[in-house]
């Protein structure tokens, strides 16, 4: 019969203790290994697939013609057994010859067998073979029959590590392919420039014994593990209180929840059941982790479980008393530290005044480790390929995460040169900038524009006194949703909200309200359109907060409550329809009375806007703009909506110019209903903070920017150099009759009047 929950891996686990201690060769054990599979599970067929010089070579099965037995071999890749060493994923299906990966050996006699399941045998984070069954009844495989699958595969990692039969070839280890000088490319998670040595974060841990000898005494490990893990999580989260301000004290009591997460101890204990070590129950459940990341379209969720995955491998390190990271090590020279991923807690462990910067793996934008080193300042370039066969320990590296982010492993004395140089401009041009702060944004012809900064965390706020903004022209008040594990509470909301409008003093703050759902979709939140094709364009921003009154509400509160006294800038995201707006103001409104009948201390003004993002919205403009006092331009969605072009497509990226006629003829008639009607027009997206493109925007009578801190002082000095006059009137003739190179008309104008744009 299949197995079931009762006759579990343990009892599996019991017969192959027995079959390891066995004085037999390493072939015999395999067979045996494969009858007691396929017994367990009631399958005609188990076979063992074994990483021999870069092929999946069939090395035993019960079930199939003995004959093929290191004769069939398959490529990574190629059959279902090659995807699920390429993937390092498990498949389970009923019917093997509908998966579109599906290859037909004849020499392995399979004719008759329909269902199939298998798995990864994993060592050191690879594939390095694959144990499958096969039945000649269509069905899937029980959940519990998989998992003792892969259970078994862990112990069949340790088995043929012990007999020599792991394929070296791209075992994982720190040994570059080359010491040529090299040039690997990722994505600019914090922006910034460094030089430093090469220092691995983590070095590997191998587990050696798999199969418990008493599992009470396994369990107290643990036990006692999970004690030292957490009290080390809670002694670093007080010490980063008197390091670090801003967002990533929530980063880290979320990091602290999964610490203290019962589901994630009970599974590990589960394993420990089935007859595992301590260090193989924990490998175990990271492992199915990993599995799960790569099966996560949603990178906010995919991000939450690199968190767990960091505390997977602390406790592993207790538990197997193999302490040493780099930053308990301690760093001795300046360092780029390179990791898979990190966990935002590891990152705090290091000597600031030694890390440098941070080359990842993996990583995202929204990963917790991405916020807490841009609050320490650290600049991290993530999704680099081809790290461990590239770099190696020591390696002088050079990481540039600006215009195009990348590392250079190893580089020549003209390279480190040219990087100094670089890197001295970089400072230069930095501390120029930085000379315009209490310069105001006055072109030649006299006109004081407003040049403001986006946020979206605390710390953001302290862009105001370095830059010498005019205020935050876009406060984006989701990020506090985005790094929490559940829906923040109205006071913690009214904490922060009341934090940024102190930090700001007498300088406006427009809080957006939440913008979610879509593509940035939250784990808490059910969605019933969780597979929505244009997320983009599906259920987000205020569509969702409308249906969900009860999230606005309390936002609602906890923006008028922060502001009590002070003046309130609301501005509300992709408004499509007038009416849109008119139902949020009236939400508004109600928390407004509501809170007044309750003696709460009220905003002496509440100022209403809108996001233009939408191009719909421009046609309702003279029934928008009564009812508003603000306006915004998003430039980054508009654009995609008015080409119909997905901004996340890389083919498409720079397709589509922001200098496009398209763009700024729709700009020019946005802006003079809005000065007809006393509304303030503001261009909020990343094309206000390039000077040729702010230069444009100036041109069409736009006078406020709200942009990111660090393009401020470019701005100011494009601003500064600039004859608004004249650039207007050069603007009408280029959009009467625009050329095809309208970018480059414009910069050429620029030039011949010295405007500054570097």
């Amino acid at each position: 019969m299949p197995l079931t929950a009762a006759a579990s891996a343990r009892e599996i686990l019991v017969r192959l203790h027995d079959v390891m201690a066995a004085r037999s060769s390493a072939q015999a054990k395999l067979d045996a290994v494969a009858r007691i599979i396929g017994e367990a599970l009631d399958s005609e067929v188990c076979s063992i697939y074994l990483l021999r010089e870069g092929l999946l070579e069939l090395y035993a099965t019960r079930g199939l013609d003995q004959a093929a037995v290191h004769v069939t071999k398959l490529a990574l890749g190629e059959g279902l057994v090659g995807t699920i060493a390429k993937n390092v994923e498990t498949l389970n299906l009923d019917e093997a010859a509908s998966h579109p990966d599906f290859a037909y050996r004849p020499e392995t006699g399979e004719d008759e067998f329909h269902s199939f399941a298998g798995v990864p045998i994993i060592r050191r984070e690879r594939a390095v073979g694959v144990l499958a069954v096969q039945h000649a009844e269509p069905r899937k495989y029980d959940d519990v029959e998989i998992e003792a699958l892969q259970t078994v595969a862990m112990v069949l990692s340790e088995l043929i590590a012990n007999a020599g039969l792991i394929d070296q070839r791209g075992d994982g280890a720190t040994r570059p392919q080359s010491t040529a000088a090299t040039r690997l490319e990722g994505l600019k998670l914090v922006e910034g420039m460094a030089i430093g040595h090469a220092v691995y974060h983590q070095p590997r841990i191998t587990i050696e014994h798999t199969v418990a000898e008493d599992i009470e005494a396994e369990r107290h490990r643990v036990y006692a593990a999970f004690d030292k893990m957490r009290e080390q999580i809670d002694r670093m989260a007080q010490q980063a209180e008197f390091g670090l301000d801003g967002e990533h004290e929530e980063v880290l009591e979320t990091y602290k929840m999964f610490a203290y997460d019962e589901g994630w101890s009970r599974r590990i204990n589960e394993a420990i059941d089935s007859g595992l070590t301590a260090e193989a129950a924990i490998e175990r459940v990271q492992q199915r982790t990993r599995m799960r990341m790569r099966q996560i379209g949603d990178p906010l969720l995919q991000d939450r479980m690199h968190d767990l995955e960091d505390l997977s491998n602390r406790l592993l390190r207790i538990v197997s008393g193999q302490m040493g990271t780099a930053a308990q090590l301690g760093l001795r020279q300046d360092t780029i530290l390179i990791a898979r991923n990190l966990g935002p807690a590891e990152l705090l462990e290091y000597d600031r005044r030694r890390l440098k910067g941070v080359v990842l793996e993996e990583g995202s934008l929204t990963a917790h480790v991405t916020i807490v080193a841009r609050a320490m300042g650290v600049p991290v370039l993530g999704r680099v390929r081809g790290v461990r066969q590239t770099i190696a320990d020591g390696d002088l590296l050079l990481l540039d995460v600006t215009e195009a982010g990348s590392v250079l492993v190893r580089p020549s004395a003209a390279m480190e040169e040219a990087f100094d140089a670089k890197l001295l401009v970089r400072q230069k041009r930095r501390a120029a900038f930085a000379a315009l702060k209490s310069e105001a944004p006055v072109t030649l012809d006299g006109d004081r524009l407003t040049v403001m900064v986006n946020a979206g965390l605390r710390d953001d706020v302290a862009a105001l006194d370095v830059t010498g903004a005019d205020g935050i022209g876009l406060f984006r008040t989701e990020f506090q949703f985005l790094v929490s594990a559940t829906l923040p509470q109205r006071e913690r909301q009214l904490r922060l909200y009341k934090d940024v409008l102190d930090a700001a003093g007498d300088k406006p703050v427009v809080f957006r309200t939440v913008d979610i759902g879509g593509d940035k979709a939250l784990p808490y939140l059910n969605h019933h359109d969780e597979d929505e094709e244009n997320p983009a364009m599906g259920w987000r921003a205020l569509r969702l907060a409308l249906e969900r009154g009860g999230l606005m509400k309390a936002q609602a509160r906890a923006l008028i409550e922060a502001a009590a006294g002070r003046t309130l800038n609301v501005m509300f995201p992709m408004v499509s329809e007038a009416w849109e707006l008119d139902e949020a103001k009236a939400l508004f409104e109600a928390q407004r009375e509501w809170l007044g009948k309750r003696g709460k201390r009220l905003p002496t003004e509440i100022r209403y806007g809108a996001m233009l993002e939408v191009p719909a919205l421009a046609e309702q403009l003279d029934l928008l703009l009564p009812n508003i006092q603000f306006l915004s331009v998003g430039t980054n969605d508009l654009t995609q909506f008015l080409f119909a072009a997905d901004r996340a497509n890389p083919k498409l990226a720079e397709r589509y110019d922001w200098l496009s006629p398209s763009i700024l003829r729709f700009l020019r008639r946005v802006v003079t209903p809005c000065n007809e009607a006393g509304v303030a027009l503001t261009v909020c997206g990343e094309m206000g903070g390039r000077p040729l493109e702010a230069m444009a925007l100036i041109a069409l009578g736009i006078e406020r920017l709200s942009i990111t801190p660090a393009a401020v002082g470019p701005i100011k000095a494009m601003v500064r150099s600039l004859d608004r006059g004249k650039a207007m009137r050069f603007m009408d003739e280029l959009l009467a009759r625009p050329p095809r190179g309208l970018r480059a008309a414009l910069a050429g104008w620029a030039a011949e009047n010295h405007v500054e744009l570097a």
